[in-house]
């Protein structure tokens, strides 16, 4: 079983057990969080697609936020000595999936 969710404007492919790194969510350690919005879900080969969306819900546990690798961004024009660096962290949060309800 897995489902397509849309967490925080972005897409992402779950299934029951997995481990998924998600934009910063508002929420504590530990809180469990529901996502209703559903495009593509599967149960023992049957796929059922939203218009926009699916009916059912997504249970997952908060297991802690962080920050990501620092992403280097280098801009250069030749020739005129101009050179710029700057860098970015993008904050996350790590989900648990715990059930997928259709």
């Amino acid at each position: 079983m897995y489902a397509v969710v849309e967490i925080a404007g972005q897409q992402f492919a779950v299934s029951p057990k997995q481990t998924v790194s998600v934009p910063l969510l508002d929420q504590q350690v530990g809180d469990t969080v529901e996502f209703t919005n559903i495009l593509v879900a599967s149960d023992n080969g049957k796929v059922s697609v939203g218009a926009p969306y699916i009916k059912g819900s997504v249970k997952a546990e908060v297991m802690n936020h962080g920050r990501s690798e620092k992403v280097l961004v280098f801009k250069k024009k030749r020739r005129k000595g101009y050179q710029k660096l700057n860098g970015h962290r993008q904050n996350f949060t790590t989900l648990k999936i715990k059930d997928i309800s259709i």
